[in-house]
């Protein structure tokens, strides 16, 4: 999916929309989610927001939609039993 699909009735010249759909690849390339997510329409809305202000820079534009993004919930590892330590039911871990 590209960004002119989030683009609806905005006006943009060509080579602005050649800039931002750049910006939006190099984006998704950077996050990879999946075609439906809503990352992928935020990163737009964003790009989209940046252009109107008057940004064409696709490596500001890239930036400045990935930097707005909440950051990703991280998890914690598995805490893994030290190494010769006795696992349930007396297995060892060796």
């Amino acid at each position: 999916m590209s960004l002119r699909t989030y683009l609806d009735d905005q006006s943009f010249d060509a080579e602005t929309v050649r800039l931002m759909g750049v910006a939006f690849e190099i984006a998704l390339a950077t996050l990879r989610p999946p075609d439906s997510d809503p990352l992928r329409e935020a990163v737009a809305w964003k790009i989209i927001e940046l252009a109107k202000a008057g940004e064409r820079d696709p490596e500001r534009l890239c930036d400045g939609a990935l930097k707005d993004l909440p950051p990703a919930v991280s998890v914690p590892p598995l805490a893994l039993p030290p190494a010769g330590s006795q696992l349930p039911h007396g297995e060892n871990s060796s």
